[in-house]
C-alpha cells in the first residue's frame, strides 16, 4: 500500500496530473482561489471529470476567471455563456460566478484578499487529515459547513458545505491525500 497515489485518480491521466500537480497544494492567490471557486460550483451535480475536462473552456469563456471581469459581465455575455457548449450552461451556476465575483472584490476590500478572508479558517496552514481510505473521506465537516454559512452571508451563491470541503481540497486547506500517498508530503 505503501506510495500508492489516492484511488479516485487511478486510470485517468487527466485526474492523476490535476492530483499529482495541484489537488491538496496550499493555494494563495485571488484569481486562482476564485477559479476554484468557480468550477467547484459548477461541478455540483456533476463529476470532477467532467469539469476537469471542460476547464480550458471555462478558463476562455470566463476571461481566465479575472475576478473584475467577471463581476462586470452584461445581459449579453451571460446570453452567450448560457449558449457555450464548451462549458455547463447552467444559468443559475453563472449568475452564481457572477455574483460570487462581486462578493470576493467586498472580501479583497474588507479583509485585504480573498486569501486573507478563506485561509483565516485554519490559522493560515492546511489542516492534517490522516485518512487510510476513500471511505473515510467526509463530504463536509463542521468547518466547511460554517464556510458556507459565511460565505452565504456575504453574498456567495452555490456554496454549500459539500461544495465548500470540496474547494477547501482543492486548495490545500485541508490535506486530504491518503496517508499512503506519495504527493501527500508535497502539499504540507
Amino acid at each position: 500500500m505503501e506510495g500508492k497515489k489516492c484511488d479516485w485518480c487511478l486510470g485517468n491521466s487527466l485526474y492523476e496530473d490535476y492530483h499529482d500537480n495541484e489537488w491538496g497544494k496550499p493555494l494563495h492567490d485571488d484569481q486562482k482561489l476564485f477559479e476554484f471557486l468557480v468550477l467547484e460550483s459548477f461541478q455540483a451535480g456533476l463529476s470532477w471529470l467532467t469539469i476537469l475536462k471542460k476547464r480550458e473552456n471555462f478558463r476562455v469563456a470566463f476571461d481566465d476567471f479575472e475576478i473584475d471581469k467577471v463581476s462586470e459581465y452584461s445581459a449579453e455575455k451571460i446570453n452567450h455563456l448560457c449558449q457555450d457548449a464548451g462549458i455547463v450552461r447552467n444559468q443559475k451556476k453563472i449568475d452564481a460566478a457572477i455574483q460570487n465575483a462581486k462578493s470576493v472584490q467586498a472580501l479583497q476590500k474588507e479583509y485585504g484578499s480573498f486569501d486573507m478572508f478563506i485561509w483565516k479558517y485554519v490559522d493560515f496552514k492546511p489542516i492534517q487529515s490522516e485518512f487510510l481510505t476513500l471511505d473515510e473521506v467526509p463530504s463536509q465537516t463542521e468547518l466547511s459547513q460554517k464556510i458556507s454559512r459565511d460565505l452565504k452571508q456575504k453574498g456567495f451563491l452555490f456554496l454549500g458545505p459539500t461544495t465548500v470541503y470540496a474547494f477547501m481540497q482543492a486548495i490545500g486547506m485541508t490535506n486530504d491525500h491518503l496517508i499512503h500517498c506519495p504527493v501527500r508530503s508535497l502539499t504540507k
